[in-house]
């Protein structure tokens, strides 16, 4: 079957209900061969997974999990998928952004039946939280019992699920899309409260049975911790960003590749000698700046941190505020993981044919409402993901992926070797909550992989960039108080 773009109502719902080989919704199934294609090229690129699959594939460690994911779909992704799957667990999967999508590998995903996969570029905010609705959904009422999630989304569902229905049980009231002005909150409420009476126990139910989450980024986790520390989070979660084969290899190093690749790609405008502004100098911020060093611009940052501020300076780059030099710069890229950051003023004062884009994970880095609600504003699309919003006095500026992750939306994200490293985080996060479900040993809280799995996940990867360690003898590691095997940096370590 080929499941096309735009779906009616009605047909989403049968394709949602449905529990056999066509449990899928992708753009165009005619794409999977040149999907398969590249998920033989990224197999290689990806040693770390592919080690797991060796290692790991015949004791079937994921033997039983029922797995949603919440993660762009990707080729990266689909490697990962089928690393799950080939230890054990069956899949279901979403996207994490409406944009980030490779239709190719969705529907190569979806042709090997590898997994039920719910993803295309281009998604709607109401297709994009029906896909994440169809990711959770494992047919008779019942959910997962495991979860990957890269910002939260299905994370944040389940959870106001659960206090939608014990509002219902409580009130008869249900959730009200038009109580608030957020408009993915819009999405979720339209969701819960359409589903309250089918099932006024969904989400309760299938928090019960969920055994953990593994959490892929920055925001998701700030998600986590808030909701531990209040007690409210519903089952362990496994903090998957701040591995440091995670945060220092995606976040700098996949920053540093994927940003001038999507700026290029969305705009051919030569980066040597622009005046470039990022905005935050965390780990995505470094990777940013120095991509853009490196192509010979003239970059600045901002920052709140005086830690990261400092550390922009002795690296010879300035620390502006946005307001003093807005009006100078040819290219803004946020990256701080907060909110308001280039809000609609800033943009009615950048020079003409300033580039706006976002590397951080959500889309309200940068205020799109704001800017659509400009009187006398047009926007111009020049091609997808691309668009030149013009003011009312004729100058005007060129915003990539609408605001949203312009990496993802405008080329094709990290690359395989960077992604290799997460996803392996990503695979022990799931083996180890899996297969300690009973144990006692995790509770619902938010936990960091162990050191010695961070350094594992290194070590997987050193042969392919022909890295050869040195060896501690016994006596250099009692002198410096580790084992010889590792790990060898206190927690507290920061590289």
């Amino acid at each position: 079957a080929k499941l096309q773009l735009h779906l009616s109502t009605a047909l989403c719902k049968s394709i949602n209900n449905m529990q056999h080989d066509n449990d899928y919704n992708v753009k165009d199934m005619s794409l999977a061969e040149w999907g398969r294609k590249e998920l033989d090229m990224a197999e290689v690129e990806m040693p770390g997974l592919m080690s797991c699959r060796s290692e790991y594939g015949a004791s079937q460690p994921l033997a039983g999990a029922k797995i949603t994911g919440s993660l762009h779909m990707t080729i990266q992704t689909a490697v990962l998928i089928e690393t799950l799957k080939a230890l054990g667990a069956e899949v279901r999967w979403c996207s994490c952004n409406i944009f980030s999508t490779q239709d190719h590998a969705a529907a190569a995903i979806a042709d090997a039946k590898s997994a039920a996969v719910f993803a295309w570029k281009g998604e709607t905010l109401t297709e994009y939280w029906d896909c994440t609705n169809s990711a959770l959904d494992w047919g008779e009422g019942t959910g997962p019992n495991m979860i990957v999630d890269d910002g939260g989304d299905a994370t944040l569902l389940i959870h106001e699920g659960v206090k939608a229905e014990k509002e219902f049980e409580k009130s008869g009231k249900k959730p009200d899309p038009n109580s608030t002005e957020n408009l993915e909150m819009k999405e979720v409420y339209r969701i819960l409260r359409d589903g309250l009476d089918k099932n006024s126990k969904r989400w309760t139910n299938m928090a019960a049975g969920i055994k953990g989450v593994s959490e892929e980024t920055t925001t998701g986790v700030l998600r986590l911790d808030e909701m531990a520390k209040a007690g409210e989070l519903l089952f362990p979660a496994i903090n998957v960003n701040d591995s440091v084969t995670k945060s220092k290899f995606d976040n700098i190093y996949g920053c540093r590749h994927s940003l001038p690749d999507g700026i290029m790609r969305a705009t051919d405008v030569m980066i040597a000698g622009k005046k470039i502004l990022i905005l935050g100098f965390g780990d995505v911020g470094k990777g940013c700046a120095a991509a853009m060093k490196a192509a010979g611009a003239q970059v600045m940052v901002t920052e709140v941190d005086p830690i990261c501020a400092l550390q922009a300076a002795m690296d010879g780059i300035p620390v502006v505020r946005l307001d003093k030099v807005v009006g100078q710069i040819d290219i803004f890229v946020t990256a701080t993981g907060n909110f308001n950051i280039i809000m609609a003023k800033h943009m009615q004062e950048m020079k003409n044919n300033a580039i706006v884009g976002n590397i951080g994970h959500f889309d309200n880095e940068i205020d799109m409402a704001g800017l659509q609600k400009i009187e006398g504003i047009k926007k111009i699309d020049i091609k997808p993901q691309v668009a030149r919003w013009v003011f009312p006095d004729g100058h005007g500026i060129i915003v990539l992926a609408e605001g949203r992750l312009l990496n993802l939306g405008c080329a094709t994200g990290h690359p395989s070797f960077v992604m290799s490293n997460s996803f392996t985080n990503q695979t022990i996060a799931q083996i180890e909550l899996w297969t300690n479900k009973d144990s006692g040993k995790y509770e619902k809280q938010c936990y960091l992989i162990p050191k010695i799995l961070d350094e594992k996940v290194a070590r997987l990867h050193l042969a392919a960039v022909g890295a050869e360690l040195t060896e501690l003898t016994k006596a250099q590691a009692d002198y410096i108080n580790v084992a010889v095997e590792g790990p060898y940096k206190k927690n507290e370590y920061r590289y």
